[in-house]
């Protein structure tokens, strides 16, 4: 079964367009290093919780968005390795003028790797 990253991060509303090109330039970088796909998405439906929400976990403001992303891998050695080779990729270098400014604060973004447990297919 795959391996699953997963980001959850809170964009400010009007950079969606940033947010977009951001992941366009970068998305392409973890296909080349063997994930299997990329999944950016902008929140649609993300209500308040009463305990604990999506917003409150990344501490989104009101002109904030939250978007979750996930990028599945064919297995965790895979990702471990494409991790290790991005890192040292002068591409994600923030310093790097040819590189796209982050369009959200990274500081509040959660991740995780996740081993897939169970899959249901149409």
């Amino acid at each position: 079964m795959s391996y699953i990253d997963g980001f959850v991060i809170a964009v400010p509303t009007a950079n969606k367009q940033k947010f977009i090109e951001h992941a366009r330039q970068f998305d392409p970088l973890f296909i080349e290093l063997g994930a299997l796909r990329v999944i950016e998405g902008w929140g649609d439906d993300v209500p308040d919780g009463k305990v604990t929400d999506f917003r409150r976990a990344v501490q989104a403001k009101a002109d904030e968005t939250v978007a979750f992303s996930w990028v599945e891998w064919p297995d965790k050695a895979t990702r471990d390795a494409a991790m290790k080779k991005m890192m040292e990729d002068p591409r994600m270098d923030p310093s790097n003028p040819a590189n796209l400014p982050m369009p959200f604060d990274g500081k509040r973004m959660i991740f995780g790797g996740f081993e897939q447990v169970v899959e249901v297919k149409a």
